[in-house]
């Protein structure tokens, strides 16, 4: 183990490092997250990490919605190697830290040095130790959503006591590209479908489906797909996760930014039809793997002929031509996804009780985990839940469902 220097505002400790496996000397520190992200700029340069880790993703949350950030890093011989980005938040009398931007944060992998890693002497009790020494009031540090690997490097958190996350993800591969993979997938019934979609679409004023290149367009599709997610939830009669004007600022600062690169490491997607999106994604570029972070379509007279199943083909369709070997779905076990996917990958969480109380919240965060995957995982749990939901909220339930 590692000794940690530990540093938050006007709470300081102190000790002296220690040389690690590797040679070098290893120390922890904890700052507030705003205070200065070079060193995690730095990191995230050479770091294994995944699209909520990245740099880009972390100053935008920062600079907008996380009024209580904190960022943990693993320095060897004065150079980052590791790194956590956290939120915490207040949950009744208890405070948790968890992965910063909570529910937007999926498939998660913190940056992580390669070669640090490799040497065998990175150890998590000393970061645990300086959170804990750095903001006593924190209860419970609970990572979610943690993915098993990344570009092949084992996920070190997987070391730590840890339980199954209650949602699946979901992905396809693009090997061989995309006749191969209709080939494998029920391609003839996809292309019908997407024929008799196309004549519908043109039937109803012409459609184009689009890619935001400029701010202008990067402000317009978030404008419409927040309204399409207002509508949606409230038809499903659970909370609206999109709606806080901090979590838009930050999607919007997010997409715009990533404009600068080449290509875009965030961007989205839409559907036209008769110059009006009814089909909304946005993705993440991680390697050879594109991911959907989120999507949408507008609840109106188009929504039978189903856009979004269309904009998920056109989307697939052009990674493959763009040479990637996987499309991404991330979390959550859907209908629509079934229809492609053939690599389920189980993520899975860590909750560490900081406080003597942060015990019974944690018993508590892992018994709820269990009861999700529990409903979840039983088709006809699962709908009654999302029936019960609707009628709660007061909706109909559609016809079919």
């Amino acid at each position: 183990m590692v000794d940690a220097t530990m540093t938050f505002r006007s709470h300081q400790a102190n000790a002296a490092p220690a040389t690690d496996g590797a040679g070098g000397d290893t120390v922890v520190s904890v700052a507030a997250a705003g205070d200065d992200l070079s060193a995690y700029a730095e990191l995230c340069n050479q770091a294994s990490h995944a699209p909520a880790q990245s740099h880009a993703w972390v100053a935008a949350w920062t600079q907008h919605a996380s009024p209580d950030g904190l960022l943990a890093i693993v320095r060897c011989v004065g150079r980052p190697v590791y790194a956590l980005p956290l939120d915490v938040e207040k949950l009744g009398p208890f405070r948790v830290a968890r992965l910063m931007s909570g529910r937007h944060a999926n498939g998660n992998f913190p940056a992580a040095d390669p070669a640090f890693l490799a040497s065998g002497a990175f150890d998590m009790a000393p970061v645990v130790a300086s959170i804990r020494a750095a903001r006593p009031n924190i209860d419970v540090l609970a990572l979610e959503r943690l993915l098993p690997e990344h570009d092949g490097i084992a996920n070190p958190l997987a070391a730590l006591p840890r339980f199954p996350s209650p949602n699946l993800s979901l992905a396809v591969s693009l090997e061989g590209g995309f006749d191969a993979l209709l080939s494998r997938s029920s391609g003839k019934r996809k292309r019908k479908k997407h024929r008799s979609q196309t004549r519908k679409f043109e039937a109803a004023g012409g459609f184009r489906r689009i890619e935001a290149t400029t701010p202008a367009e990067t402000a317009r599709l978030l404008d419409a797909f927040f309204t399409m997610k207002k509508q949606r939830f409230e038809q499903m009669g659970v909370g609206n996760v999109f709606a806080e004007p901090a979590v838009q600022a930050f999607f919007r600062t997010l997409f715009a930014k990533a404009l600068d690169e080449t290509p875009p490491r965030f961007v989205l997607h839409a559907l036209e039809v008769a110059g009006l999106p009814r089909a909304i994604t946005g993705s993440s570029r991680d390697g050879k793997r594109l991911i959907c972070e989120f999507g949408a379509i507008e609840e109106d007279d188009l929504a039978h002929a189903s856009p979004g199943d269309f904009l998920f083909f056109e989307n697939i369709d052009e990674a493959c031509r763009e040479g990637l070997e996987v499309y991404d779905f991330s979390v959550g076990d859907e209908p629509y996804k079934r229809l492609w996917c053939d690599i389920e990958t189980r993520h899975f969480d860590v909750t560490i009780p900081l406080t003597p109380k942060g015990r019974l919240l944690a018993l508590q965060m892992r018994q709820t985990a269990r009861l999700k995957a529990f409903v979840k995982n039983s088709p006809l749990v699962w709908k009654l839940t999302k029936v019960l939901r609707r009628r709660t909220a007061g909706v109909a339930q559609p016809a079919g469902d």
